[in-house]
C-alpha cells in the first residue's frame, strides 16, 4: 500500500516537473551596458565687454552702486547720461561712467595768428598827386612809393601754452587717519569684504579720514546703510557705512578728522563702521593707506 503510495505521489511530482518544463522556458540572460547618459553643458554666457569709459547695466545694478564702483559722483552720471530719472535705468542700457572727451583741448590756451596786411597792387598807370609834377613812370612810381603803408614784419605766433591741471588733490601729499577708534572686526578681503570692520558704540564718532568732498550722503546703496562717501582726488575716494546719523551734506568740503557721521546699524547687524578706500573705483586694502596703530 505504501509502496503504491509512493508511486502515485513520484508520478504527480514528475508530471508537474515535466509541465513546467514544457510551457516555461528561460530566456538567455544577456548583460547589457546602460547607455551613459550625458547632460548638455550650456553654453557658457560672457559678460559683455563694455568700451573704455563705458558700463552694460546688469541685474540688480543701481545708478548710485554704479557710480561707486567706478568712483564718479551719481549726479555726474545722470548728466553725462541725460538721464531724467536717476531710478530708471534698464538691464542692457550702456551707460557712460568717465567724463567725455572734450572737443578742445582742456587749459590750453591759443593765441590767434595774426595775418599780414594784404598786398598793394600797384596800378600800371595812375594819375600823380595834384604836386603839378609831370607825368612820368618815375614820378608815378615814387607816387606810389610815399602812399604805400609801411609793411610790418610778420610776427610769429606764441607756442601754446598749456595751463596747469589742477586736480582734486595730490595722492602723494594726502595725509590720512583712522576714521574712527575701536576694534577691528574685520579685515580687507578683495573677494569677501571690500574693506574694514570696527566695532563701536552707538552714536561714536566717524570723522573724514582724510581731506576731500562730500560727493555723496544718503541710503541709497543696498548693504550700506546710512552711508557718506569722500572724494580726495580724482581716483581716491572713502566710504563710510552703517551709521546712524550723517551730520555733513553732498557738496561740503571736509577737513581731515572733521565729524561726517555718527556710529551705528543701519543696514547691519550690529553697531560697526564698514570703512572703504577704494583707488579708480576698486576697493583697496586700507591698511596701505592709514597709519600703524
Amino acid at each position: 500500500m505504501k509502496q503504491a503510495s509512493r508511486l502515485a505521489i513520484l508520478t504527480i511530482v514528475l508530471g508537474l516537473a515535466a509541465g513546467c518544463t514544457s510551457t516555461t522556458r528561460q530566456a538567455p540572460i544577456v548583460e547589457r551596458t546602460p547607455p551613459v547618459q550625458t547632460k548638455p553643458v550650456p553654453a557658457k554666457v560672457e559678460e559683455p565687454k563694455d568700451e573704455k569709459g563705458m558700463y552694460t547695466v546688469r541685474r540688480g545694478d543701481t545708478l548710485l552702486r554704479i557710480a561707486l564702483d567706478h568712483g564718479q559722483n551719481y549726479r555726474d552720471l545722470v548728466a553725462w547720461n541725460n538721464l531724467r530719472d536717476p531710478d530708471d535705468i534698464k538691464v542692457g542700457q550702456v551707460l557712460r561712467v568717465s567724463a567725455p572727451e572734450e572737443k578742445k583741448t582742456a587749459g590750453v590756451v591759443t593765441q590767434p595768428v595774426p595775418m599780414p596786411p594784404p598786398a598793394t597792387q600797384v596800378p600800371r598807370k595812375t594819375a600823380p598827386r595834384a604836386d603839378k609834377k609831370p607825368y612820368s613812370e618815375a614820378n608815378v612810381a615814387e607816387v606810389q612809393k610815399d602812399q604805400a603803408p609801411a609793411v610790418q614784419p610778420v610776427q610769429p605766433a606764441p607756442a601754446v601754452v598749456a595751463a596747469p591741471s589742477v586736480a582734486a588733490g595730490d595722492e602723494e601729499k594726502l595725509s590720512w587717519m583712522w576714521p574712527s577708534e575701536g576694534r577691528i572686526i574685520a579685515t580687507f578681503d578683495e573677494g569677501r569684504n571690500k574693506g574694514i570692520d570696527i566695532a563701536g558704540r552707538p552714536g561714536q564718532a566717524v570723522v573724514a579720514a582724510g581731506a576731500g568732498k562730500v560727493m555723496y550722503a544718503g541710503s541709497g546703496i543696498r548693504g550700506y546703510g546710512n552711508l557718506v562717501i569722500v572724494k580726495h582726488s580724482n581716483s581716491l575716494l572713502s566710504a563710510y557705512a552703517h551709521n546712524r546719523k550723517i551730520v555733513v551734506k553732498e557738496g561740503d568740503n571736509v577737513a581731515k578728522g572733521q565729524l561726517i557721521a555718527e556710529m551705528g546699524d543701519s543696514d547691519a547687524d550690529l553697531v560697526k563702521l564698514h570703512f572703504e578706500i577704494r583707488q579708480q573705483g576698486k576697493p583697496v586694502d586700507p591698511s596701505r593707506f592709514l597709519p600703524g596703530r
